[in-house]
């Protein structure tokens, strides 16, 4: 059997307004090797840029990986480590009391969901703007991102209409 390389990966979302300029920072720790990664879009969330951050670091991996993901969003920590996003799922994307309610961002946690099933995931929050190193560089990554020329269209979220 082989062994799961051991993979942390930092991630953070930045938005200006909500809905407004937004963008995301990922740092990818492997052993002594280590990968930074960030884009920004024109008009988003910050909660679709904290799963678009969990799930760019995920789809850097070449290969199944044991890996801790670290994020400074309940958001994101939360409804996963709670099975909310697994309720959701089994609830064909509805919520609420009647299952009358679409969940927000129900794409992004479909793609984070299928690209978890590859590695065996921990989510781990961490306090955000704080002593955390790397969660500091993501939140530089996201928020220059955020401010960069060439932003990118976040298409899926204008397509809602939101």
């Amino acid at each position: 059997m082989r062994t799961l390389k051991k993979v942390s990966i930092y991630t953070d979302g930045a938005c200006s307004g909500n809905p407004g300029q937004g963008g995301y920072g990922v740092v990818l720790i492997c052993g002594e090797n280590r990968k930074e990664l960030s884009a920004g879009y024109r008009r988003t969330t910050n909660n679709r840029m904290e799963l678009l951050a969990a799930i760019t670091g995920l789809k850097a991996l070449k290969y199944p990986c044991e890996v801790t993901i670290f994020s400074d969003s309940k958001y994101l920590v939360e409804n996963y480590t709670q099975g909310y996003v697994f309720r959701w799922q089994k609830d064909n994307w509805m919520r609420g009391a009647k299952k009358k309610e679409p969940v927000k961002n129900s794409d992004l946690w479909q793609e984070l969901l299928q690209l978890c099933k590859a590695h065996k995931v921990n989510f781990v929050w961490v306090k955000g703007h704080a002593s955390n190193a790397e969660n500091n560089r993501c939140d530089n990554l996201a928020v220059a991102a955020s401010q960069g020329a060439n932003l990118l269209v976040d298409e899926r979220f204008e397509a809602c209409g939101a």
